[in-house]
């Protein structure tokens, strides 16, 4: 019988091993960078659609003194084709994006990445960040920190019945000295917005810190949003910005 046994059990990991491995999409980040003035804040995010198995590319690009969309962005690719490749979808969204901010003048002012945790990451705190603003030792800037508070919200239609918590977020910025102020620069109401899907965590991924030359320093704090998906887990990006 034990060798009968052995066969079979052979038989069977071979038959698991052959079948397509089933996970969530994780979005890559691709850090695009600031206009010249620090005015604008731009990024990519781009993947596999789990599921459908397609390709998409989206651009983000955010007025960093009133942390709001520019008109006519996101913008968004899919191509609903998965013989496609995801480099044929960023292609399209980066065409699409010229008219907006050339990406010449977002590479030319990319600033600094002061801090990463993508979101394979488990020995970073992923609701905490605290870094030095820009690689010059001794430091001459305040540490900037950010914190993340998870709150439960109501579901939305779209995510009822899924059997899980959704989540909104505040976000708190730090004070950095003795006597400084703590702030909320962003806080969700009762619900989130669509454009988030069906939102279970969140985490800060990023901090990225940008000097212009006679103006106001600007920052951008990647969260990487963890939603419900297709066969897992999805990550999703946003991007909440402001100045120093």
């Amino acid at each position: 019988m034990r060798p009968l046994f052995t066969a079979l059990a052979a038989f069977v990991l071979a038959a698991l091993a052959a079948l397509p491995a089933r996970a969530g999409d994780a979005a890559t980040l691709e850090i695009l960078g600031f206009s010249a003035d620090g005015g604008i804040f731009a990024f990519e995010q781009y993947g596999v659609q789990d599921g459908s198995g397609f390709p998409y590319a989206e651009r983000f690009y955010i007025d960093v003194d009133n942390d709001s969309w520019l008109p006519g962005t996101p913008i968004r690719v899919r191509l609903d084709d998965e013989l496609a490749s995801v480099e044929q979808a960023r292609q399209e969204a980066r065409d699409q994006a010229q008219p907006i901010v050339a990406d010449d003048e977002l590479a030319a002012h990319r600033g600094f990445t002061a801090g990463m945790n993508p979101v394979t990451e488990y020995s970073a705190d992923p609701h905490r960040m605290a870094v030095n603003p820009r690689p010059v030792f001794p430091p001459i800037d305040d540490p900037l920190e950010f914190r993340i508070e998870e709150v439960t919200v109501s579901p939305p239609e779209r995510c009822e019945g899924l059997g899980w918590d959704i989540k909104g977020f505040r976000l708190i910025r730090i004070a950095a000295v003795p006597g400084g102020t703590t702030e909320l620069v962003h806080e969700d109401g009762m619900s989130v917005p669509s454009s988030r899907g069906c939102p279970l965590g969140y985490a800060i991924g990023a901090i990225q810190a940008y000097f212009p030359q006679g103006g106001s320093p600007a920052y951008a704090v990647l969260v990487a949003i963890r939603t419900f998906g297709f066969e897992g887990p999805d990550h999703r990006w946003m991007a909440i910005v402001g100045r120093l």
